[in-house]
């Protein structure tokens, strides 16, 4: 009989449950695999709205750290060298974006893998540079404030030019994407969330060391360990604009080698996302 418990039991459908090595399951109504760029901005809102509980926090130390150098390295430094002023103050600028869109960026990207996150993006089949992208200007957005604050504060107490600093509107994305790739290559590679987050606090020493530091004053090998920082790059291209002879051409391809940094990085993590997402 149909009302048995046997004959109940055996008209269930067991739909079995997707997984990140799993093959989608086949319907009969095609479905339209949604744009990156549609993709990219559902990643965005959604990691943006998280980051927003954190964001007063987020704000004050990215920015109260860098205003902190540049208030201890106006009384130690040698403020007579115009070029020494020049690399702290745009050095400390871009440190902004390296606070966040690598330390904290790499932290974030270690928690999302390691409570699942980066699964619920793999099961819904969405892009792996969709979640990058989307996942890494959430956090961009945040170096914006922070940083136009230091640039402001430190040209008036360096006695720096103000009128070009209108180049922050490509400096900052470009250096903070730029910092993000790394920032996610150092979440994805590193085993555990603890090693993330260690990872993305040496890194940003490095940018501190590296950046605050005039190049020509620098040894050697450290010269060729700073030449592969995509950091300085940004912090190189801002300092230019406080010269009164601007080399603009060299403020281009400095702006340049950040925006192929931030393509190989983040295509890079693209390609890991899925890999780790199953790990």
């Amino acid at each position: 009989m149909s009302g048995t418990p046997a004959a109940s039991a055996s008209s269930r459908v067991v739909v079995p449950e997707r997984t990140c090595d799993a093959a989608p399951i086949s319907t009969p109504v095609p479905v339209r695999r949604a744009s990156l760029a549609s993709a990219t901005a559902a990643v965005f809102a959604q990691q943006l709205s998280r980051a927003k509980v954190a964001v007063v926090p987020l704000l004050l130390v990215g920015a109260l750290q860098s205003l902190g150098i540049l208030l201890l390295l106006r009384g130690v430094v040698d403020t007579s060298s115009v070029l020494t002023r020049q690399q702290v103050v745009s050095g400390a600028t871009v440190l902004v974006a390296a606070f966040v869109c690598l330390n904290l960026f790499a932290q974030r990207i270690g928690s999302l893998r390691a409570e699942g996150g980066l699964a619920y993006y793999a099961a819904m089949d969405v892009r792996g540079s969709a979640v990058v992208l989307g996942a890494a200007g959430s956090y961009a957005v945040f170096v914006i404030p922070g940083a136009v604050v230091t640039a402001l504060v430190g040209a008036e107490l360096y006695d720096l030019p103000l009128g070009r600093l209108w180049v922050l509107v490509a400096v900052l994305p470009l250096a903070g994407v730029s910092l993000a790739g790394v920032g996610a290559l150092l979440g994805l590679l590193a085993p555990k969330p603890e090693l993330a987050t260690v990872a993305g606090q040496l890194g940003m020493s490095a940018v501190i060391f590296l950046n605050l530091i005039p190049a020509h004053r620098l040894p050697g090998a450290i010269r060729a360990v700073r030449a592969v920082v995509p950091s300085t790059y940004g912090t190189e291209a801002l300092a230019e604009t406080f010269r009164p002879n601007v080399n603009w051409s060299g403020v281009g391809i400095d702006l340049g080698i950040c925006a192929a940094v931030a393509f190989v990085t983040l295509t890079l993590a693209a390609a890991l996302f899925r890999r780790r997402a199953c790990d």
